[in-house]
């Protein structure tokens, strides 16, 4: 199963996630993606920690997702958009590159047999990038969420805390 948990900064994403998370199993695995890029990052990163209980299997993972084995486990992946600003910077900011990267990664871990939430950013909800590089990355991240949605079971939205599912075995896609 692999569910992908979408939507803007500070919408709620990530605490919902949890919660999926916890609901399907006892003893989960956080995958958790970010640098840690400056002081205000880093509480960022201290609040999501302290969120979490025990019974979390904490993993960080800047880049090589693919380095690790989650047969058998339920995994919270958070987050996709910090994950792939890592393979974005640190392959010169090429994009195509990037993406091939992202993908082959994706595809060695999203064909393990294990349960995934995966938690994304929509940042192209948020206005028009200010540069040239913001908006390079923009795209990427929309490529890689389409790539990502296409393979989910699921795909859910997160505004202002409230979860709406876009995709669903149940729900007849209109593509």
């Amino acid at each position: 199963m692999i569910h992908l948990i979408t939507g803007g900064q500070r919408c709620g994403k990530s605490e919902y996630a949890e919660q999926l998370t916890l609901e399907q199993s006892n003893k989960p695995i956080y995958l958790a993606t970010s640098r840690v890029w400056d002081d205000g990052h880093r509480a960022r990163i201290e609040a999501h920690k302290a969120r979490r209980g025990e019974q979390w299997e904490n993993i960080e993972e800047e880049k090589a997702l693919d380095s690790h084995d989650f047969t058998g486990r339920m995994v919270l992946l958070d987050c996709i958009t910090l994950w792939l600003t890592n393979i974005f910077f640190d392959n010169g900011e090429q994009d195509d590159k990037s993406l091939e990267e992202a993908k082959a990664i994706l595809d060695q871990i999203l064909s393990q047999d294990c349960d995934w939430i995966i938690v994304s950013n929509e940042v192209g909800l948020g206005g028009h990038p200010g540069n040239e590089v913001a908006m390079r990355f923009n795209d990427l991240q929309g490529r890689i969420n389409q790539y990502i949605a296409k393979k989910a079971d699921r795909v859910s939205l997160v505004i202002s805390g409230i979860p709406l599912e876009i995709k669903s075995p149940n729900k007849k896609e209109s593509f």
